[in-house]
Protein backbone atom coordinates (compact mmCIF):
# COMPACT_ATOMS: atom_id res chain seq x y z
CA UNK A 1 0.00 0.00 0.00
CA UNK A 2 1.04 3.51 -1.30
CA UNK A 3 1.24 6.09 1.33
CA UNK A 4 -2.26 8.48 1.75
CA UNK A 5 -1.38 12.27 0.50
CA UNK A 6 -2.38 15.76 1.22
CA UNK A 7 -2.23 18.97 -0.38
CA UNK A 8 -3.24 21.26 2.00
CA UNK A 9 -3.72 24.50 -0.22
CA UNK A 10 -3.79 23.49 -4.22
CA UNK A 11 -2.20 26.79 -5.32
CA UNK A 12 0.30 27.32 -8.01
CA UNK A 13 3.28 24.78 -6.00
CA UNK A 14 1.18 22.61 -4.26
CA UNK A 15 -1.45 22.11 -7.30
CA UNK A 16 2.01 22.02 -9.45
CA UNK A 17 3.36 19.39 -7.32
CA UNK A 18 0.57 17.30 -6.80
CA UNK A 19 -0.93 17.14 -9.96
CA UNK A 20 2.55 15.24 -11.14
CA UNK A 21 1.79 13.01 -8.13
CA UNK A 22 -1.51 12.15 -9.22
CA UNK A 23 -0.69 11.39 -12.60
CA UNK A 24 2.13 8.97 -11.48
CA UNK A 25 -0.88 7.08 -9.75
CA UNK A 26 -0.27 8.08 -6.14
CA UNK A 27 -3.17 8.64 -3.41
CA UNK A 28 -3.59 12.34 -3.39
CA UNK A 29 -6.64 14.82 -2.21
CA UNK A 30 -6.28 17.96 -2.67
CA UNK A 31 -7.71 19.96 -0.38
CA UNK A 32 -8.13 24.26 -0.55
CA UNK A 33 -10.46 27.10 0.36
CA UNK A 34 -11.22 28.58 -3.03
CA UNK A 35 -14.76 26.76 -3.65
CA UNK A 36 -14.71 27.58 -7.21
CA UNK A 37 -11.20 26.21 -7.81
CA UNK A 38 -12.15 23.35 -6.37
CA UNK A 39 -15.23 22.59 -7.93
CA UNK A 40 -13.02 23.24 -11.32
CA UNK A 41 -11.06 20.74 -10.79
CA UNK A 42 -13.77 18.59 -9.64
CA UNK A 43 -15.25 18.78 -12.56
CA UNK A 44 -12.34 18.88 -15.18
CA UNK A 45 -9.30 17.83 -13.50
CA UNK A 46 -5.98 19.68 -12.83
CA UNK A 47 -4.69 21.40 -15.59
CA UNK A 48 -0.58 22.20 -15.58
CA UNK A 49 0.76 23.72 -18.96
CA UNK A 50 4.39 25.37 -19.36
CA UNK A 51 5.24 28.45 -21.30
CA UNK A 52 7.75 26.48 -23.34
CA UNK A 53 8.66 23.17 -24.22
CA UNK A 54 6.51 20.94 -22.12
CA UNK A 55 3.42 19.50 -23.46
CA UNK A 56 0.06 19.94 -21.34
CA UNK A 57 -1.69 17.72 -19.50
CA UNK A 58 -4.94 17.44 -17.06
CA UNK A 59 -5.27 15.01 -14.73
CA UNK A 60 -8.38 13.97 -13.02
CA UNK A 61 -7.99 14.65 -9.34
CA UNK A 62 -9.80 14.32 -5.82
CA UNK A 63 -9.97 17.66 -4.32
CA UNK A 64 -12.36 18.95 -1.73
CA UNK A 65 -13.12 22.05 0.49
CA UNK A 66 -11.44 22.51 3.55
CA UNK A 67 -14.83 22.29 4.97
CA UNK A 68 -15.13 18.54 3.96
CA UNK A 69 -11.64 17.83 5.40
CA UNK A 70 -13.92 16.23 8.62
CA UNK A 71 -15.61 12.98 6.19
CA UNK A 72 -11.35 11.95 6.36
CA UNK A 73 -12.19 10.97 9.92
CA UNK A 74 -14.54 7.85 7.99
CA UNK A 75 -11.55 7.09 5.79
CA UNK A 76 -7.46 5.67 5.94
CA UNK A 77 -5.60 8.35 7.89
CA UNK A 78 -3.36 10.61 5.90
CA UNK A 79 0.35 9.43 5.72
CA UNK A 80 1.94 12.16 4.53
CA UNK A 81 0.60 16.39 4.41
CA UNK A 82 1.86 18.90 2.39
CA UNK A 83 1.79 22.28 3.68
CA UNK A 84 1.27 24.54 0.81
CA UNK A 85 -0.72 27.65 2.21
CA UNK A 86 0.97 31.10 2.52
CA UNK A 87 3.10 31.47 5.26
CA UNK A 88 0.28 33.30 7.55
CA UNK A 89 -2.06 30.43 6.96
CA UNK A 90 0.77 27.66 8.31
CA UNK A 91 -0.53 27.12 12.04
CA UNK A 92 -3.86 26.57 11.22
CA UNK A 93 -4.08 24.65 8.06
CA UNK A 94 -1.28 22.26 10.35
CA UNK A 95 -3.86 22.31 12.86
CA UNK A 96 -6.71 21.61 11.05
CA UNK A 97 -5.09 18.11 8.96
CA UNK A 98 -3.30 16.95 12.37
CA UNK A 99 -6.10 15.02 13.80
CA UNK A 100 -6.14 13.47 10.40
CA UNK A 101 -2.58 12.14 10.15
CA UNK A 102 -1.66 8.41 10.62
CA UNK A 103 0.04 7.27 13.76
CA UNK A 104 3.42 7.81 11.91
CA UNK A 105 2.43 10.61 9.71
CA UNK A 106 4.17 13.63 9.16
CA UNK A 107 3.93 17.36 7.57
CA UNK A 108 5.63 19.16 4.93
CA UNK A 109 6.33 22.58 4.23
CA UNK A 110 6.30 22.90 0.77
CA UNK A 111 5.79 26.88 1.10
CA UNK A 112 8.29 30.16 1.00
CA UNK A 113 9.50 31.52 3.90
CA UNK A 114 10.37 29.54 6.64
CA UNK A 115 7.71 27.77 8.36
CA UNK A 116 8.75 24.75 9.64
CA UNK A 117 9.10 26.37 13.49
CA UNK A 118 5.44 26.94 13.25
CA UNK A 119 4.75 23.47 11.55
CA UNK A 120 6.79 22.02 14.35
CA UNK A 121 4.85 23.60 17.09
CA UNK A 122 1.92 22.19 16.11
CA UNK A 123 2.85 18.64 14.98
CA UNK A 124 6.38 18.18 17.27
CA UNK A 125 9.56 18.18 15.40
CA UNK A 126 9.99 14.85 15.03
CA UNK A 127 6.80 14.87 12.49
CA UNK A 128 7.85 17.94 10.36
CA UNK A 129 10.10 18.12 6.71
CA UNK A 130 11.13 20.82 4.77
CA UNK A 131 10.72 20.52 1.06
CA UNK A 132 11.42 24.37 -1.20
CA UNK A 133 10.89 24.96 -4.35
CA UNK A 134 13.44 27.19 -6.10
CA UNK A 135 12.83 29.36 -8.93
CA UNK A 136 9.42 26.76 -10.40
CA UNK A 137 7.57 30.52 -11.29
CA UNK A 138 4.10 29.40 -11.34
CA UNK A 139 1.24 30.68 -10.90
CA UNK A 140 -2.97 29.69 -10.13
CA UNK A 141 -4.14 31.44 -13.11
CA UNK A 142 -7.78 30.59 -13.48
CA UNK A 143 -9.47 27.53 -11.40
CA UNK A 144 -8.15 24.51 -11.90
CA UNK A 145 -5.22 25.57 -13.84
CA UNK A 146 -1.55 26.01 -13.34
CA UNK A 147 0.60 27.55 -15.31
CA UNK A 148 4.38 27.57 -15.24
CA UNK A 149 6.36 30.73 -16.58
CA UNK A 150 9.27 28.41 -17.77
CA UNK A 151 9.97 24.73 -18.75
CA UNK A 152 11.52 22.65 -16.67
CA UNK A 153 14.30 23.01 -14.56
CA UNK A 154 16.33 19.36 -15.19
CA UNK A 155 19.81 19.17 -14.87
CA UNK A 156 20.16 23.03 -16.02
CA UNK A 157 18.59 24.15 -11.88
CA UNK A 158 17.62 21.85 -9.15
CA UNK A 159 14.28 22.80 -8.57
CA UNK A 160 13.13 21.10 -5.56
CA UNK A 161 15.58 20.16 -2.30
CA UNK A 162 14.23 17.81 0.68
CA UNK A 163 15.35 17.72 3.94
CA UNK A 164 14.88 16.70 7.22
CA UNK A 165 14.88 19.73 9.92
CA UNK A 166 18.22 17.53 11.98
CA UNK A 167 19.90 17.57 8.70
CA UNK A 168 20.19 13.25 9.14
CA UNK A 169 19.49 12.13 5.08
CA UNK A 170 16.21 9.35 5.72
CA UNK A 171 14.31 6.83 4.20
CA UNK A 172 11.13 9.29 4.70
CA UNK A 173 13.06 12.53 3.29
CA UNK A 174 13.97 10.18 0.26
CA UNK A 175 10.72 9.24 -0.27
CA UNK A 176 10.08 12.72 -0.42
CA UNK A 177 12.26 14.01 -2.75
CA UNK A 178 11.04 10.61 -4.96
CA UNK A 179 7.86 12.62 -4.72
CA UNK A 180 8.49 16.21 -5.45
CA UNK A 181 10.81 14.67 -8.46
CA UNK A 182 7.68 13.09 -9.98
CA UNK A 183 7.44 16.60 -11.44
CA UNK A 184 11.38 18.18 -11.36
CA UNK A 185 14.52 17.62 -10.46
CA UNK A 186 15.23 16.80 -6.99
CA UNK A 187 17.57 16.62 -3.85
CA UNK A 188 17.61 15.56 -0.46
CA UNK A 189 19.82 17.78 1.13
CA UNK A 190 21.60 17.17 4.80
CA UNK A 191 21.52 21.28 4.73
CA UNK A 192 17.51 22.32 4.87
CA UNK A 193 18.44 25.66 7.08
CA UNK A 194 21.00 27.01 4.55
CA UNK A 195 18.56 25.67 1.53
CA UNK A 196 15.73 27.17 3.50
CA UNK A 197 17.39 30.53 4.15
CA UNK A 198 19.12 30.89 0.41
CA UNK A 199 15.76 30.80 -1.15
CA UNK A 200 14.59 33.22 1.23
CA UNK A 201 17.01 35.52 0.22
CA UNK A 202 15.88 34.79 -3.48
CA UNK A 203 12.57 36.09 -2.23
CA UNK A 204 13.72 38.91 -0.96
CA UNK A 205 15.13 40.07 -3.62
CA UNK A 206 12.47 39.96 -5.61
CA UNK A 207 8.72 38.80 -4.35
CA UNK A 208 8.44 42.19 -2.91
CA UNK A 209 10.29 44.22 -5.30
CA UNK A 210 7.62 43.19 -7.87
CA UNK A 211 4.64 43.70 -5.69
CA UNK A 212 5.56 47.67 -4.89
CA UNK A 213 6.41 48.24 -8.28
CA UNK A 214 4.26 46.34 -10.07
CA UNK A 215 6.53 45.35 -12.61
CA UNK A 216 7.49 41.55 -14.08
CA UNK A 217 11.02 40.76 -12.70
CA UNK A 218 12.58 40.80 -16.11
CA UNK A 219 11.50 44.71 -16.22
CA UNK A 220 13.25 45.36 -12.57
CA UNK A 221 16.11 43.51 -13.75
CA UNK A 222 16.86 45.57 -16.52
CA UNK A 223 16.17 48.81 -14.48
CA UNK A 224 19.81 50.03 -12.99
CA UNK A 225 18.16 51.39 -9.80
CA UNK A 226 16.24 48.28 -9.21
CA UNK A 227 18.32 45.72 -10.19
CA UNK A 228 21.08 47.40 -7.77
CA UNK A 229 18.36 47.57 -4.83
CA UNK A 230 17.73 44.20 -5.02
CA UNK A 231 21.34 43.48 -4.69
CA UNK A 232 21.35 45.54 -1.38
CA UNK A 233 18.48 43.81 -0.07
CA UNK A 234 20.02 40.09 -1.09
CA UNK A 235 23.24 41.72 0.64
CA UNK A 236 21.56 42.72 3.80
CA UNK A 237 19.71 39.19 3.98
CA UNK A 238 23.01 37.21 3.59
CA UNK A 239 24.87 38.63 5.77
CA UNK A 240 22.12 37.92 8.63
CA UNK A 241 21.90 34.29 7.41
CA UNK A 242 25.71 34.07 8.27
CA UNK A 243 25.60 35.57 11.26
CA UNK A 244 22.99 33.14 12.43
CA UNK A 245 24.77 30.38 11.41
CA UNK A 246 23.74 28.99 8.31
CA UNK A 247 25.52 27.37 5.19
CA UNK A 248 24.18 29.35 2.22
CA UNK A 249 23.93 28.09 -1.17
CA UNK A 250 24.06 29.68 -4.69
CA UNK A 251 21.33 32.11 -4.98
CA UNK A 252 20.50 32.66 -8.58
CA UNK A 253 23.32 30.67 -9.52
CA UNK A 254 25.60 33.18 -8.12
CA UNK A 255 28.01 32.59 -5.14
CA UNK A 256 26.10 34.40 -2.19
CA UNK A 257 29.31 35.88 -1.66
CA UNK A 258 28.90 37.80 -4.27
CA UNK A 259 25.65 39.15 -4.19
CA UNK A 260 26.47 40.12 -0.27
CA UNK A 261 29.61 42.52 -1.77
CA UNK A 262 27.63 43.20 -4.70
CA UNK A 263 24.95 45.50 -2.11
CA UNK A 264 28.11 46.61 -0.36
CA UNK A 265 29.20 48.84 -2.64
CA UNK A 266 32.31 46.03 -4.22
CA UNK A 267 32.44 47.57 -7.58
CA UNK A 268 34.08 44.28 -9.21
CA UNK A 269 31.16 42.34 -7.55
CA UNK A 270 28.53 44.64 -9.01
CA UNK A 271 29.89 43.96 -12.15
CA UNK A 272 29.58 40.40 -11.45
CA UNK A 273 26.51 41.02 -10.47
CA UNK A 274 25.05 42.85 -13.11
CA UNK A 275 26.50 40.38 -15.65
CA UNK A 276 24.32 37.51 -14.23
CA UNK A 277 21.41 39.24 -13.54
CA UNK A 278 21.40 41.00 -17.43
CA UNK A 279 21.76 37.82 -19.34
CA UNK A 280 19.09 35.94 -17.24
CA UNK A 281 16.97 38.93 -18.26
CA UNK A 282 17.78 38.87 -21.42
CA UNK A 283 17.46 35.24 -21.98
CA UNK A 284 14.41 34.19 -24.81
CA UNK A 285 11.34 34.80 -21.55
CA UNK A 286 14.32 35.51 -19.13
CA UNK A 287 12.51 36.89 -16.68
CA UNK A 288 8.94 37.66 -17.99
CA UNK A 289 7.41 36.04 -14.98
CA UNK A 290 5.69 38.34 -11.77
CA UNK A 291 6.35 36.43 -8.82
CA UNK A 292 4.33 35.58 -6.07
CA UNK A 293 4.19 38.41 -3.97
CA UNK A 294 3.55 40.26 -7.23
CA UNK A 295 0.61 38.21 -8.10
CA UNK A 296 -1.22 38.32 -5.08
CA UNK A 297 -0.74 42.16 -5.33
CA UNK A 298 -2.56 42.19 -8.27
CA UNK A 299 -5.35 39.94 -7.04
CA UNK A 300 -5.88 41.77 -3.76
CA UNK A 301 -4.29 39.55 -1.49
CA UNK A 302 -2.60 39.19 1.91
CA UNK A 303 1.11 39.21 1.12
CA UNK A 304 3.97 37.64 2.68
CA UNK A 305 5.87 40.54 3.22
CA UNK A 306 6.18 40.13 7.29
CA UNK A 307 7.25 36.92 6.62
CA UNK A 308 9.87 37.55 3.44
CA UNK A 309 11.67 40.71 4.09
CA UNK A 310 10.08 41.64 7.41
CA UNK A 311 11.72 38.69 8.59
CA UNK A 312 14.64 39.50 7.79
CA UNK A 313 14.64 42.30 9.97
CA UNK A 314 13.15 40.53 12.96
CA UNK A 315 16.15 37.86 12.70
CA UNK A 316 19.19 41.38 12.06
CA UNK A 317 17.99 42.56 15.32
CA UNK A 318 19.23 39.43 17.20
CA UNK A 319 22.40 39.76 15.77
CA UNK A 320 22.76 43.45 15.17
CA UNK A 321 23.12 43.89 11.98
CA UNK A 322 21.09 46.49 10.07
CA UNK A 323 18.82 45.93 7.70
CA UNK A 324 17.37 49.54 5.73
CA UNK A 325 16.40 48.36 2.24
CA UNK A 326 14.68 45.26 3.38
CA UNK A 327 12.90 47.62 6.30
CA UNK A 328 12.24 50.15 3.32
CA UNK A 329 10.70 47.45 1.55
CA UNK A 330 8.57 46.01 3.90
CA UNK A 331 7.10 49.16 4.74
CA UNK A 332 6.59 50.11 1.10
CA UNK A 333 4.67 46.67 0.31
CA UNK A 334 2.42 47.27 3.71
CA UNK A 335 1.19 50.84 1.79
CA UNK A 336 0.68 49.59 -1.53
CA UNK A 337 -1.26 46.62 -0.07
CA UNK A 338 -3.32 48.75 2.26
CA UNK A 339 -4.21 51.19 -0.97
CA UNK A 340 -2.43 53.86 0.57
CA UNK A 341 0.12 54.38 -2.68
CA UNK A 342 -0.25 52.72 -5.63
CA UNK A 343 2.42 50.24 -7.27
CA UNK A 344 4.93 52.39 -8.85
CA UNK A 345 8.75 52.28 -9.25
CA UNK A 346 8.94 55.30 -7.96
CA UNK A 347 8.99 53.97 -4.66
CA UNK A 348 12.42 52.62 -4.76
CA UNK A 349 14.28 55.52 -6.30
CA UNK A 350 12.64 57.58 -3.77
CA UNK A 351 14.41 55.49 -1.44
CA UNK A 352 17.94 56.49 -2.72
CA UNK A 353 20.21 53.86 -0.96
CA UNK A 354 21.96 52.36 -3.19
Amino acid sequence: MGNRIAIIGAGAVGGYAGAHMARAGEDVTFVDMWPEHVEAMRAKGLRISHIKDVPEFTVPVKAIHLTELQHVSKEKPFDIAFICTKSYDTAWATMMVRQYLAPGGYCVSLQNCMNEETIAEVVGWGRTLGAIASSITVELCEPGHVRRASGKGGAAHTVFRVGEVHGRITERANEIGRLCALSDSCTVTSNLWGERWSKLVTNVMGNGMSASTGLISRDILLDDTLRAFTARLGSEAIRVGQALGYTLEEIHHIDPEVIARAGEGDAAARQEYDEHRLAEARKPGGGAHRPSMGQDMVKGRRTEIEFLNGFVCDKAKDVGIATPANAALTDIVKRVERGEIPADPKHIRDLRLN
